[in-house]
């Protein structure tokens, strides 16, 4: 059963010209999208849909369902508003109507479920909405096991070799100073090295924390977003990785949304605002205008470079067969087990590299600092 976007704009446009009291506007509505208050974690939203698709696929209905989902919960949070939920089902409401009314879910959401109640496919939808938040966690969890053990050695290394040259070094420098005689040219670099550091390690200190206020305050503004995503995509490895993992919610939504009916230049306009990446935003702005002048979508992505060749190629063929749902789950797929190898390799390199590194930096001021020992004792002997 196709979907009437044309109602859904009709709808929003009563419930904000309500809420608002004027007129309603689509593209700033999406801007709200996927900003979650009082605490709804990914977590929490994956297991109210898993938990709410299991019991209703068994046949339970649905107010049944929210209470048993109600009792079950421990979090305070997870409780008012399944509560809410469940009171407006029973005032007559719809599940997306009554999801939307918590204003604690995202438009794609909503979007989502009511394509699913007007084609009769809630219980997909809800599996794959539980699907997508589990496989967002999944991601974030592997990506922060990958590399939390090389920054926390980065980290201790550095502060090994800060303390040295802070400590350590000044010890020697004074013996030196009692024995006169020319260093050698490693020792005097390493010397004014911890001279600077001592000088002006605090200043240093102090200028990293004063950059890192404004970038945490400002990391949702447009330049701060556009300078970040930009800087990512400039670091080898690093920048595949972190396009292939936003490509990958792309397909998985972009699936989603074109198995439930929804319209090709609706998917993108509600998936615009979900992926959270400023030049995948950027693309499917462009994108929306191109549909709207009659321009084929994978046409359209050519112009971009984060849409690779390959996957350009393949969404090709999806809109000549008309499957389009089909290419973008096999694109899921695919994107997700390239994460998952890339994740495991940059992983890999990076424990060695580090090692590497810091142990070197460590060899080379022992070395120094042994040095004019060894030119004492031989001008001794």
């Amino acid at each position: 059963m196709s979907f009437d976007l044309n109602k859904l704009k009709s709808e929003s446009n009563k419930s904000s010209t309500d809420a608002k009291g004027s007129e309603f506007n689509l593209l700033e509505f999406l801007n709200r999208d996927f900003k979650f208050k009082k605490g709804l974690s990914d977590k929490k939203k994956e297991r109210f849909y898993s938990e709410l698709s299991i019991l209703l696929v068994s046949g339970i209905d649905i107010k049944t369902a929210l209470e048993i989902a109600v009792n079950s919960s421990e979090n305070k949070v997870e409780k008012e508003f399944i509560e809410k939920i469940k009171n407006q089902i029973i005032s007559g409401g719809s599940l997306s109507e009554s999801i939307r009314s918590t204003n604690l879910f995202s438009n794609y959401e909503y979007f989502s479920l009511k394509i699913g109640e007007e084609s009769g496919r809630v219980f997909s939808v809800l599996a794959d909405l539980a699907k997508y938040y589990a496989r967002k966690i999944e991601q974030k969890r592997k990506i922060i096991n990958t590399f939390s053990y090389p920054v926390i050695v980065f980290f201790v290394a550095v502060s090994s070799v800060v303390f040295m040259l802070n400590f350590i070094v000044p010890m020697f420098s004074d013996v030196f100073t009692r024995f006169g005689g020319e260093l050698p040219w490693l020792t005097k670099m390493i010397l004014r090295l911890s001279d600077v550091i001592s000088a002006y390690g605090l200043y240093a200190v102090f200028i990293l924390i004063s950059c890192l206020i404004p970038l945490i305050a400002f990391k949702n503004h447009m330049l701060m977003r556009k300078f970040i995503s930009g800087l990512l995509l400039k670091i080898p490895f690093v920048n595949t990785l972190i396009s292939k993992i936003y490509l990958a919610r792309f397909s998985h939504s972009m699936q989603l949304l074109m198995v439930s009916r929804n319209p090709l230049l609706n998917s993108i306009q509600l998936v615009r605002k979900m992926v959270g990446f400023y030049p995948l935003e950027v693309a499917l702005e462009a994108i929306e205008k191109d549909i709207l002048i009659g321009e084929s979508l994978h046409h359209s992505m050519l112009k971009y470079p984060i849409f690779n060749k390959k996957m350009v190629a393949l969404v090709q063929v999806g809109e000549e067969v008309n499957q389009l749902d089909t290419i973008f789950k096999q694109l899921d797929e695919q994107f997700t087990k390239d994460i998952e190898y890339q994740t495991d390799v940059i992983g890999n390199l990076m424990e060695p590299v580090l090692i590497v590194f810091i142990g070197g930096f460590v060899a080379v001021i022992l070395i120094s600092m042994y040095l004019p020992l060894f030119q004492l004792s031989t001008s001794i002997f």
